[in-house]
Protein backbone atom coordinates (compact mmCIF):
# COMPACT_ATOMS: atom_id res chain seq x y z
CA UNK A 1 0.00 0.00 0.00
CA UNK A 2 1.33 3.51 -0.70
CA UNK A 3 2.27 5.55 1.91
CA UNK A 4 2.22 9.46 2.03
CA UNK A 5 4.72 11.69 4.00
CA UNK A 6 4.94 15.58 4.29
CA UNK A 7 8.27 17.11 3.29
CA UNK A 8 10.30 20.43 3.87
CA UNK A 9 12.85 21.95 1.39
CA UNK A 10 14.61 24.92 3.25
CA UNK A 11 15.85 27.59 1.02
CA UNK A 12 19.40 28.10 -0.11
CA UNK A 13 18.95 31.25 1.26
CA UNK A 14 18.86 31.42 5.01
CA UNK A 15 16.55 34.60 5.58
CA UNK A 16 13.87 33.23 2.81
CA UNK A 17 11.25 30.47 3.40
CA UNK A 18 11.39 27.01 2.06
CA UNK A 19 8.17 25.31 0.61
CA UNK A 20 6.45 22.11 1.62
CA UNK A 21 5.95 18.85 -0.57
CA UNK A 22 3.92 15.73 -0.06
CA UNK A 23 6.34 12.19 -1.24
CA UNK A 24 4.34 9.25 -2.45
CA UNK A 25 6.05 6.63 -2.19
CA UNK A 26 4.65 3.19 -3.66
CA UNK A 27 6.27 -0.32 -4.90
CA UNK A 28 9.69 1.74 -3.46
CA UNK A 29 8.79 4.29 -6.23
CA UNK A 30 8.76 7.94 -5.02
CA UNK A 31 6.41 10.87 -6.80
CA UNK A 32 6.36 14.17 -5.19
CA UNK A 33 3.62 16.63 -5.02
CA UNK A 34 4.49 20.13 -4.51
CA UNK A 35 1.88 22.67 -2.36
CA UNK A 36 2.83 25.92 -2.64
CA UNK A 37 3.15 26.08 0.65
CA UNK A 38 5.87 28.65 2.40
CA UNK A 39 7.66 28.77 6.09
CA UNK A 40 10.90 29.35 7.83
CA UNK A 41 13.28 26.26 8.81
CA UNK A 42 12.49 26.97 12.47
CA UNK A 43 8.83 26.61 11.68
CA UNK A 44 9.43 22.53 10.52
CA UNK A 45 10.16 19.79 13.05
CA UNK A 46 12.04 17.60 11.08
CA UNK A 47 11.96 14.06 12.76
CA UNK A 48 7.91 14.24 13.61
CA UNK A 49 7.26 15.98 10.14
CA UNK A 50 4.79 18.67 11.27
CA UNK A 51 4.75 22.31 11.71
CA UNK A 52 5.23 23.86 15.05
CA UNK A 53 4.70 27.12 16.21
CA UNK A 54 8.70 29.07 17.50
CA UNK A 55 7.04 30.95 20.91
CA UNK A 56 8.36 34.93 19.91
CA UNK A 57 6.19 34.47 16.40
CA UNK A 58 3.59 36.78 16.61
CA UNK A 59 -0.25 36.52 16.36
CA UNK A 60 -0.66 36.90 12.46
CA UNK A 61 2.22 34.74 11.63
CA UNK A 62 0.53 32.15 14.43
CA UNK A 63 -2.83 32.32 12.26
CA UNK A 64 -1.40 31.59 9.06
CA UNK A 65 0.82 28.29 10.75
CA UNK A 66 -3.02 27.21 11.88
CA UNK A 67 -4.22 27.78 8.85
CA UNK A 68 -1.51 25.74 6.53
CA UNK A 69 -1.43 22.68 9.53
CA UNK A 70 -5.13 22.42 8.72
CA UNK A 71 -4.41 22.45 5.18
CA UNK A 72 -1.92 19.90 4.79
CA UNK A 73 -4.04 17.68 7.48
CA UNK A 74 -6.52 17.50 4.23
CA UNK A 75 -4.89 17.36 1.79
CA UNK A 76 -2.91 14.33 3.61
CA UNK A 77 -6.66 12.67 4.41
CA UNK A 78 -7.31 13.40 0.61
CA UNK A 79 -4.06 11.56 -0.56
CA UNK A 80 -4.94 8.50 2.24
CA UNK A 81 -8.43 8.55 0.51
CA UNK A 82 -7.41 8.17 -3.28
CA UNK A 83 -5.25 5.39 -1.98
CA UNK A 84 -7.52 3.45 -0.41
CA UNK A 85 -10.02 4.20 -3.66
CA UNK A 86 -7.14 2.33 -5.79
CA UNK A 87 -6.40 -0.33 -3.19
CA UNK A 88 -10.05 -1.09 -2.95
CA UNK A 89 -10.45 -1.28 -7.04
CA UNK A 90 -7.49 -3.72 -7.47
CA UNK A 91 -4.44 -2.90 -6.19
CA UNK A 92 -2.81 -2.85 -9.47
CA UNK A 93 -1.55 1.20 -9.38
CA UNK A 94 1.41 3.09 -9.09
CA UNK A 95 2.36 6.00 -7.36
CA UNK A 96 1.95 8.06 -10.50
CA UNK A 97 -1.78 7.58 -10.39
CA UNK A 98 -2.07 8.51 -6.98
CA UNK A 99 -0.67 12.13 -8.31
CA UNK A 100 -2.57 12.02 -10.99
CA UNK A 101 -5.94 11.70 -9.53
CA UNK A 102 -4.95 13.95 -6.70
CA UNK A 103 -4.82 16.55 -9.46
CA UNK A 104 -7.54 15.68 -11.52
CA UNK A 105 -10.63 17.91 -11.46
CA UNK A 106 -13.35 15.46 -10.50
CA UNK A 107 -10.84 14.12 -7.30
CA UNK A 108 -11.15 17.97 -6.52
CA UNK A 109 -14.37 18.61 -6.95
CA UNK A 110 -15.37 21.01 -3.23
CA UNK A 111 -18.42 20.06 -1.17
CA UNK A 112 -19.63 23.90 -1.28
CA UNK A 113 -19.28 24.51 -4.62
CA UNK A 114 -21.07 20.92 -5.34
CA UNK A 115 -24.13 21.99 -3.27
CA UNK A 116 -24.53 25.20 -4.90
CA UNK A 117 -24.53 24.08 -8.14
CA UNK A 118 -27.01 21.39 -7.17
CA UNK A 119 -29.15 23.80 -6.27
CA UNK A 120 -28.64 26.28 -9.50
CA UNK A 121 -29.77 22.77 -10.99
CA UNK A 122 -32.69 22.07 -8.48
CA UNK A 123 -33.84 26.06 -9.47
CA UNK A 124 -33.62 25.11 -13.43
CA UNK A 125 -35.86 21.87 -13.27
CA UNK A 126 -38.45 24.14 -11.06
CA UNK A 127 -37.70 22.31 -7.30
CA UNK A 128 -37.39 26.07 -5.93
CA UNK A 129 -38.59 24.52 -2.06
CA UNK A 130 -35.53 21.87 -2.25
CA UNK A 131 -33.41 24.55 -3.70
CA UNK A 132 -34.28 26.91 -0.87
CA UNK A 133 -33.43 24.60 1.94
CA UNK A 134 -30.30 23.42 0.65
CA UNK A 135 -29.05 26.79 0.26
CA UNK A 136 -30.17 27.53 4.08
CA UNK A 137 -27.86 24.68 5.21
CA UNK A 138 -25.10 24.78 2.56
CA UNK A 139 -24.80 28.70 4.32
CA UNK A 140 -24.87 27.81 7.54
CA UNK A 141 -21.93 24.83 6.54
CA UNK A 142 -20.47 27.94 5.13
CA UNK A 143 -20.41 30.11 7.60
CA UNK A 144 -19.10 27.54 9.95
CA UNK A 145 -15.93 27.07 7.35
CA UNK A 146 -15.20 30.62 7.62
CA UNK A 147 -15.80 30.99 3.58
CA UNK A 148 -13.28 27.98 3.05
CA UNK A 149 -14.19 25.11 1.07
CA UNK A 150 -13.83 21.92 1.31
CA UNK A 151 -12.90 18.56 -0.88
CA UNK A 152 -15.73 15.89 -0.83
CA UNK A 153 -13.49 13.35 0.01
CA UNK A 154 -12.87 15.66 3.08
CA UNK A 155 -16.40 15.43 4.41
CA UNK A 156 -15.90 12.91 7.39
CA UNK A 157 -18.00 12.11 10.71
CA UNK A 158 -14.82 14.34 12.75
CA UNK A 159 -16.05 17.36 10.52
CA UNK A 160 -19.38 17.03 10.80
CA UNK A 161 -19.40 16.11 14.63
CA UNK A 162 -17.35 19.21 14.60
CA UNK A 163 -19.92 21.92 12.68
CA UNK A 164 -22.26 20.05 15.53
CA UNK A 165 -20.45 21.09 18.48
CA UNK A 166 -20.63 24.70 16.39
CA UNK A 167 -24.24 25.03 15.68
CA UNK A 168 -24.72 24.05 19.40
CA UNK A 169 -21.99 26.91 20.81
CA UNK A 170 -23.67 29.70 18.49
CA UNK A 171 -27.01 28.15 20.17
CA UNK A 172 -29.16 26.54 17.60
CA UNK A 173 -31.68 24.41 18.47
CA UNK A 174 -31.06 20.57 17.92
CA UNK A 175 -34.28 20.54 15.37
CA UNK A 176 -32.73 22.96 13.66
CA UNK A 177 -29.36 21.58 14.14
CA UNK A 178 -31.09 18.04 12.76
CA UNK A 179 -32.57 20.04 9.71
CA UNK A 180 -28.77 21.25 8.36
CA UNK A 181 -27.68 17.97 8.84
CA UNK A 182 -30.46 16.23 7.00
CA UNK A 183 -29.92 18.75 4.23
CA UNK A 184 -26.51 18.40 3.81
CA UNK A 185 -26.57 14.55 3.74
CA UNK A 186 -29.08 15.09 1.00
CA UNK A 187 -26.46 16.58 -0.50
CA UNK A 188 -23.49 14.48 0.46
CA UNK A 189 -25.64 11.58 -1.20
CA UNK A 190 -25.97 13.22 -4.88
CA UNK A 191 -22.45 13.39 -4.65
CA UNK A 192 -22.36 9.81 -3.49
CA UNK A 193 -24.97 8.74 -6.31
CA UNK A 194 -23.09 10.73 -9.11
CA UNK A 195 -19.84 8.56 -7.78
CA UNK A 196 -17.74 11.56 -6.95
CA UNK A 197 -17.05 10.05 -3.62
CA UNK A 198 -17.37 6.56 -2.00
CA UNK A 199 -20.48 6.78 0.98
CA UNK A 200 -18.57 6.93 4.37
CA UNK A 201 -21.70 7.91 6.55
CA UNK A 202 -20.58 11.07 8.10
CA UNK A 203 -23.53 11.87 9.08
CA UNK A 204 -23.60 8.93 11.42
CA UNK A 205 -22.56 10.40 14.75
CA UNK A 206 -24.52 13.66 14.23
CA UNK A 207 -28.62 14.42 15.75
CA UNK A 208 -30.83 14.18 12.74
CA UNK A 209 -33.75 12.85 14.66
CA UNK A 210 -36.90 15.85 15.55
CA UNK A 211 -37.31 16.63 18.94
CA UNK A 212 -41.26 17.76 19.91
CA UNK A 213 -41.12 21.22 20.58
CA UNK A 214 -43.06 23.57 22.73
CA UNK A 215 -46.29 24.28 21.29
CA UNK A 216 -46.58 28.10 21.02
CA UNK A 217 -50.04 28.71 21.28
CA UNK A 218 -52.74 31.21 23.10
CA UNK A 219 -56.02 30.75 24.94
CA UNK A 220 -59.22 32.18 23.54
CA UNK A 221 -59.35 35.34 25.81
CA UNK A 222 -56.27 36.30 23.93
CA UNK A 223 -57.25 35.36 20.13
CA UNK A 224 -60.61 37.69 21.25
CA UNK A 225 -58.00 39.87 22.55
CA UNK A 226 -56.15 39.77 19.11
CA UNK A 227 -59.81 40.42 17.36
CA UNK A 228 -60.98 42.73 18.93
CA UNK A 229 -57.59 45.17 19.35
CA UNK A 230 -58.48 48.77 17.89
CA UNK A 231 -55.57 48.91 14.94
CA UNK A 232 -57.29 51.38 12.85
CA UNK A 233 -54.75 53.92 12.91
CA UNK A 234 -51.95 51.36 12.70
CA UNK A 235 -53.21 49.83 8.93
CA UNK A 236 -50.06 47.11 8.49
CA UNK A 237 -50.59 45.81 12.23
CA UNK A 238 -54.46 45.60 11.30
CA UNK A 239 -53.68 43.59 7.92
CA UNK A 240 -51.19 41.06 9.88
CA UNK A 241 -53.66 40.63 12.69
CA UNK A 242 -56.66 39.87 9.99
CA UNK A 243 -53.79 37.26 8.50
CA UNK A 244 -53.39 35.72 11.45
CA UNK A 245 -57.22 35.69 12.15
CA UNK A 246 -57.74 34.54 8.99
CA UNK A 247 -55.35 31.07 9.78
CA UNK A 248 -57.57 30.78 13.13
CA UNK A 249 -61.03 30.97 11.02
CA UNK A 250 -59.62 28.36 9.04
CA UNK A 251 -58.61 25.96 11.15
CA UNK A 252 -54.81 26.96 11.54
CA UNK A 253 -54.22 27.08 7.83
CA UNK A 254 -50.47 28.02 7.44
CA UNK A 255 -49.10 31.17 5.89
CA UNK A 256 -47.92 29.31 2.53
CA UNK A 257 -51.12 27.77 1.86
CA UNK A 258 -52.70 31.25 2.62
CA UNK A 259 -50.65 33.00 0.50
CA UNK A 260 -51.05 30.49 -2.66
CA UNK A 261 -54.93 30.44 -2.23
CA UNK A 262 -56.89 31.64 -5.13
CA UNK A 263 -60.48 32.62 -5.74
CA UNK A 264 -61.39 29.46 -7.78
CA UNK A 265 -60.54 27.67 -4.31
CA UNK A 266 -63.96 28.95 -2.69
CA UNK A 267 -66.68 27.36 -4.36
CA UNK A 268 -70.23 26.87 -3.14
CA UNK A 269 -69.51 27.72 0.07
CA UNK A 270 -66.41 25.19 0.97
CA UNK A 271 -62.69 26.57 0.77
CA UNK A 272 -60.57 23.67 -0.56
CA UNK A 273 -57.02 23.63 -0.90
CA UNK A 274 -53.63 21.40 -1.15
CA UNK A 275 -51.36 21.90 1.56
CA UNK A 276 -48.09 22.58 0.23
CA UNK A 277 -46.12 20.42 2.70
CA UNK A 278 -47.73 17.44 2.23
CA UNK A 279 -49.69 17.88 -0.59
CA UNK A 280 -52.84 16.50 1.14
CA UNK A 281 -56.46 18.07 0.08
CA UNK A 282 -58.33 19.90 2.79
CA UNK A 283 -62.05 20.99 2.93
CA UNK A 284 -63.23 23.56 4.69
CA UNK A 285 -66.88 25.21 5.92
CA UNK A 286 -66.24 28.87 4.83
CA UNK A 287 -67.76 30.84 7.73
CA UNK A 288 -68.77 34.69 8.21
CA UNK A 289 -65.40 35.56 9.89
CA UNK A 290 -64.08 34.53 6.61
CA UNK A 291 -66.18 36.28 4.50
CA UNK A 292 -65.53 39.86 6.69
CA UNK A 293 -61.98 39.62 6.45
CA UNK A 294 -62.04 38.73 2.24
CA UNK A 295 -64.71 41.47 1.80
CA UNK A 296 -61.97 43.98 3.65
CA UNK A 297 -59.44 43.95 1.06
CA UNK A 298 -59.90 44.74 -2.81
CA UNK A 299 -58.14 42.03 -4.59
CA UNK A 300 -59.99 43.05 -7.88
CA UNK A 301 -57.76 41.84 -11.34
CA UNK A 302 -55.81 39.42 -8.94
CA UNK A 303 -56.21 35.52 -8.69
CA UNK A 304 -55.28 35.31 -5.30
CA UNK A 305 -57.98 35.29 -2.37
CA UNK A 306 -55.74 37.16 -0.07
CA UNK A 307 -53.92 40.07 -1.02
CA UNK A 308 -50.56 38.65 0.07
CA UNK A 309 -49.14 37.73 -3.48
CA UNK A 310 -50.08 41.31 -5.37
CA UNK A 311 -48.03 41.13 -8.52
CA UNK A 312 -48.95 38.34 -10.26
CA UNK A 313 -46.24 35.99 -12.33
CA UNK A 314 -43.47 38.17 -10.47
CA UNK A 315 -41.42 35.76 -8.58
CA UNK A 316 -44.29 34.92 -6.47
CA UNK A 317 -42.48 32.73 -3.90
CA UNK A 318 -40.31 35.55 -3.06
CA UNK A 319 -43.46 38.10 -2.88
CA UNK A 320 -44.64 35.48 0.09
CA UNK A 321 -42.02 34.79 1.50
CA UNK A 322 -41.48 38.65 2.22
CA UNK A 323 -44.93 39.43 3.48
CA UNK A 324 -44.67 36.37 5.57
CA UNK A 325 -41.51 38.44 7.32
CA UNK A 326 -43.26 41.60 7.06
CA UNK A 327 -46.65 40.71 8.84
CA UNK A 328 -44.93 38.43 11.64
CA UNK A 329 -42.57 41.48 12.42
CA UNK A 330 -46.00 43.49 12.78
CA UNK A 331 -47.26 40.43 14.90
CA UNK A 332 -44.67 40.67 17.18
CA UNK A 333 -45.71 44.20 17.51
CA UNK A 334 -49.26 43.01 18.39
CA UNK A 335 -47.94 40.17 20.88
CA UNK A 336 -45.91 43.08 22.57
CA UNK A 337 -49.22 45.34 23.03
CA UNK A 338 -50.69 42.66 24.63
CA UNK A 339 -48.07 41.56 26.96
CA UNK A 340 -47.85 38.16 25.29
CA UNK A 341 -45.04 35.93 26.83
CA UNK A 342 -44.52 34.09 23.67
CA UNK A 343 -43.73 36.37 20.33
CA UNK A 344 -46.96 36.24 18.05
CA UNK A 345 -46.76 34.86 14.84
CA UNK A 346 -48.74 33.12 12.39
CA UNK A 347 -47.37 30.26 13.61
CA UNK A 348 -49.33 30.61 16.91
CA UNK A 349 -52.64 30.62 15.33
CA UNK A 350 -52.25 27.21 14.04
CA UNK A 351 -51.13 25.95 17.76
CA UNK A 352 -53.82 28.58 18.96
CA UNK A 353 -56.64 26.57 16.88
CA UNK A 354 -55.43 23.06 17.93
CA UNK A 355 -54.84 23.94 21.41
CA UNK A 356 -58.29 25.25 22.06
CA UNK A 357 -59.81 22.52 20.14
CA UNK A 358 -58.51 20.05 22.82
CA UNK A 359 -59.69 22.11 25.43
CA UNK A 360 -63.12 21.76 24.12
CA UNK A 361 -62.48 18.10 24.09
CA UNK A 362 -62.60 17.87 20.84
CA UNK A 363 -61.42 14.34 19.89
CA UNK A 364 -57.45 14.52 18.63
CA UNK A 365 -58.61 12.70 15.29
CA UNK A 366 -60.33 15.61 14.53
CA UNK A 367 -57.64 18.28 15.68
CA UNK A 368 -54.88 16.08 13.86
CA UNK A 369 -55.54 18.01 10.26
CA UNK A 370 -54.98 21.29 11.04
CA UNK A 371 -52.20 20.41 13.73
CA UNK A 372 -50.36 17.20 12.47
CA UNK A 373 -49.00 14.48 14.75
CA UNK A 374 -45.02 12.81 15.52
CA UNK A 375 -44.92 11.80 12.07
CA UNK A 376 -46.53 12.48 8.83
CA UNK A 377 -47.57 9.35 8.14
CA UNK A 378 -49.58 9.65 11.67
CA UNK A 379 -51.16 12.31 10.05
CA UNK A 380 -52.23 10.74 6.72
CA UNK A 381 -53.92 8.08 8.54
CA UNK A 382 -55.86 10.35 9.96
CA UNK A 383 -56.81 12.47 6.75
CA UNK A 384 -57.72 8.89 5.28
CA UNK A 385 -60.63 8.50 7.84
CA UNK A 386 -61.71 12.01 8.78
CA UNK A 387 -65.29 12.63 8.56
CA UNK A 388 -64.84 16.44 7.11
CA UNK A 389 -68.23 17.26 8.21
CA UNK A 390 -66.58 16.71 11.66
CA UNK A 391 -64.01 19.06 11.58
CA UNK A 392 -66.21 21.80 10.35
CA UNK A 393 -68.75 21.08 13.32
CA UNK A 394 -65.34 21.79 15.55
CA UNK A 395 -64.76 24.87 13.98
CA UNK A 396 -67.69 26.30 13.76
CA UNK A 397 -68.21 25.55 18.09
CA UNK A 398 -64.33 26.98 18.18
CA UNK A 399 -65.63 30.02 16.30
CA UNK A 400 -68.85 30.69 17.69
CA UNK A 401 -66.92 30.65 21.45
CA UNK A 402 -65.14 33.69 20.49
Amino acid sequence: MATVKTKFRASSAETKEGTLFYQVIHNRVARQIRTGYKLHLREWDAENEEIVFPPDIGEVRQNYLVSLKNAVQEDTKRLKSIISHLERADGDYMAENVVSKYFSPADNRCFISFARDLVDQLKQIGKQCTAETYTTAVNSFARFRKGCDILLDNVDSDLMTAYETYLKSTGVCPNSISFYMRNLRAIYNRAVDKELIVQRYPFKHVYTGIDKTVKRAVPLHVIRQIRDLDLRLYPVMDYARDVFMFSFYTRGMSFVDMAFLKKKNLQNGILSYRRHKTNQQLFIKWEKPMQELIDKYDTTGSPYLLPIIKSNGKDERQQYKSEAHRINNNLKKIGERLGLAIPLTTYVARHGWASIAKSKNIPIATISEAMGHDSETTTRIYLASLDTSVVDKANSLILKSL
